[in-house]
């Protein structure tokens, strides 16, 4: 399947991460540079946390990664952004059909109000005109790969607004995760949420870690050391543009980084 396609038939069968790569990338709003060369690889069946203070341009690399930052007016990019062997911005690459394979969970839940649970899982293949050979299995496994399906099994026909805010999100990243994505990303999913369901979305990443490629924002340093594999430091000194300072495993970005502004920052002394 190539980024160009425009349909496909989705069966239930579990997806397949794989790496997604950036070399070289630039971001501008207007003319003013927010990242410059940023180089990083989600491999396969990982998680990988972007951690930086805010305004060091992790939320517009993210977007990058998804095609999602051009539809902000006056957004630029430069650079590749490669995901099986395709450049996502080539020009045979299709937006929509990118978006289908690197899936996006924002930071607030956003079910479709006016659908039911059901509904809302299947907004996905709908909305990107997708083929489902049988619709109530695919809802389920969504679900239950989303954490959620115990319990709302028996309620599949509320409104998915109806929801406290943790489930609402495991909806979302369930609606995700209905059109089979190669990446899914995350940005900043627990910061509107309670202790419990923040927790109950860790646990989630964790099970989904075996079936896709997941890149998460996160400013939870605690978070981060908990769910990721890989960890990339953003950082933007005054009036300079957003850049990787330093990235890693987990455990060489938590107890043994080689910058000292990383170690400061895991550590809370400032950010």
């Amino acid at each position: 399947m190539t980024l160009a396609d425009a349909t496909v038939t989705l069966s239930t069968d579990a997806a397949e991460g794989h790496t997604l790569s950036a070399s070289g990338v630039h971001a501008w709003f207007g003319s003013h540079l927010v990242l410059e060369d940023i180089n990083l690889v989600a491999e396969a069946n990982t998680v990988t946390a972007l951690i930086g203070p805010s305004g060091c341009g992790k939320s517009t690399f993210i977007r990058i990664l998804n095609r999602t930052h051009e539809l902000v007016p006056g957004a630029q990019m430069a650079g590749e952004v490669i995901l099986n062997d395709e450049d996502i911005y080539g020009p045979s690459s299709r937006p929509t059909v990118v978006r289908r394979h690197i899936g996006m969970v924002f930071q607030k839940p956003n079910p479709f109000p006016a659908m039911t649970i059901a509904q809302n899982v299947l907004a996905g293949p709908k909305l990107n005109k997708i083929k489902v050979t049988d619709p109530d299995e695919l809802v389920e496994v969504s679900l239950t790969r989303a954490g959620l399906w115990r319990e709302v099994k028996d309620r599949l026909d509320k409104p998915g607004g109806s929801l406290s805010g943790g489930q609402q999100q495991r909806l979302c990243i369930a609606r995700s995760l209905a059109v089979h994505p190669d990446v899914l990303l995350m940005d900043e999913p627990c910061s509107a949420l309670d202790p419990t369901s923040t927790r109950r979305i860790e646990e989630t990443i964790g099970e989904l870690r075996d079936l896709i490629t997941i890149v998460i924002v996160t400013h939870n340093m605690q978070q981060a050391e908990r769910v990721a594999d890989h960890v990339a430091f953003f950082l933007a000194e005054e009036n300079e543009p957003g850049r990787i300072v330093e990235q890693g495993s987990t455990a060489k970005i938590f107890e043994d980084a080689d910058d000292p502004r990383t170690s400061d920052y895991v550590h809370g002394v400032f950010g």
